[in-house]
């Protein structure tokens, strides 16, 4: 028989406030005897966060165990950004919101540990979802001996009814609404928000309006369009409108600019990392702006080569992000060739938001390599010999023609 594990004695625990994690909280107490230290991270889910550290206290931690942490800055420069940089789209379509989201708060939990001391890391993801998975690649990769506690995988509530039971016996404090049935779970940041589950899980009913957290519908949207100018440095965009901003709050800003245009709408059943499929309402209103620009700066700066290459290398990148493999070295080599590739990514891109669209309208560039002599039909500059065309279109034709005569012999 095997032996049991030694419990944790300090245990970093990501802490929203919400009641699952509350439970948790109070379980780590009772099952272990651990001191607990909670990790909020505000990533711009748009939710107060000041109740997280009364709800903490109330339930016993120390105050120098309560770490609340505004990581908004961090959260687009240092990972939404370089997903950005990639074009990253997961099964051609999800911009990886809640996926980029979990190495970063994965990554402070470890820091946290390591200042405090704390032997063992706790998240309140469950056994069937994705962000198990990402949460505790995480942690092996910048801590491998970490000890991992994975309550939904562990504990013996049966039900959602037991887990309540649970909170009354506690005392954690439970709103009205949390004893009858939710219409589904949301996950929020800066980049986007998820809504999965209950009313969401018959993939042939369309969601209801009221799912929609971040966007008003295209219908809705007004009938003029509006016209944006984004300005772009080696691939970061870092100005709307001729006005600088920081990473959080030019991105915030596409934010408003896409809910008012009910931009960034999707509808998705994906394929789960863990072997299910699952559907999601996804809002990601100023990505869907951010990606639509970026590729217009890229279609005048990047050679043809290099643009193809980066659009094969995106799909194992989005791959990477979403099954977790944020500190993976292939990631890490990735984006070292992904971020050389955006050396000459400068300009400006007009991008036309529109009912649910994101049109790029025009796009400049210091380093562009769009000639205009070259593709006029009217008389240029000739570096281009009409006549060159006919010996390159002879060779790319030689292997075709070599197969039609024999497929012609094969059938005669």
């Amino acid at each position: 028989m095997t032996a049991p594990k030694t419990a944790p004695k300090k245990v970093v625990l990501a802490y929203s406030g919400g009641l699952d994690t509350s439970i948790i909280l109070k379980w780590l107490q009772t099952e272990y005897g651990a001191e607990v230290i909670t990790f909020t991270a505000d990533l711009g889910q748009g939710e107060e966060l000041a109740p997280a550290r009364e709800k903490a206290l109330k339930m016993g931690i120390k105050p120098e165990n309560i770490f609340i942490d505004d990581l908004r800055e961090e959260f687009v420069r240092d990972f939404v950004f370089p997903m950005f940089r990639a074009n990253a789209l997961y099964e051609g379509q999800y911009l990886l919101g809640t996926s980029i989201a979990r190495p970063l708060i994965a990554k402070r939990q470890i820091e946290i540990a390591r200042q405090l001391g704390a032997d063992a890391v706790c998240h309140g993801a469950t056994g069937k979802g994705n962000d198990q998975v990402r949460f505790e690649l995480g942690y092996y990769g910048l801590e491998p001996d970490i000890r991992v506690i994975a309550p939904w995988r562990e504990w013996e509530f049966k039900s959602r009814e037991a887990l309540l039971d649970f909170a009354e016996k506690h005392q954690i404090p439970i709103s009205k609404d949390k004893r009858g049935e939710a219409p589904f779970s949301v996950d929020a940041n800066l980049l986007h928000s998820s809504s999965e589950g209950k009313v969401l899980e018959d993939p042939a009913v369309e969601a209801p309006e009221f799912v929609h957290q971040r966007t008003i519908s295209p219908e809705a949207a007004p009938d003029e369009a509006t016209v944006i100018t984004i300005g772009f440095e080696k691939g970061d965009a870092v100005s709307i409108n001729g006005e600088a901003l920081s990473p959080a709050n030019l991105l915030t800003a596409l934010n408003q600019y896409g809910h008012d245009n009910g931009i960034g709408r999707l509808d998705l059943v994906e394929n789960r990392f863990v072997g299910m499929k699952s559907r999601g309402v996804y809002e990601t209103p100023g990505g869907t702006i951010l990606l639509a620009a970026h590729r217009g700066i890229e279609s005048i700066t990047l050679d043809r080569g290099a643009m193809h290459l980066k659009d094969e290398l995106a799909v194992k990148y989005a791959h990477l992000i979403y099954n977790g493999f944020w500190f993976s070295p292939e990631r890490e080599m990735l984006q070292a060739a992904i971020d050389h590739s955006q050396a000459k990514v400068s300009g400006t891109v007009r991008v036309k938001l529109y009912k649910g669209n994101a049109t790029v309208i025009g796009r400049e560039s210091p380093h562009s390599l769009y000639d205009q002599d070259l593709v006029t039909f009217e008389e240029g500059v000739q570096a281009y010999d009409h006549h060159d065309a006919e010996g390159f279109i002879k060779l790319n034709a030689l292997r075709l023609r070599v197969l039609g005569k024999r497929d012609a012999r094969d059938r005669g």
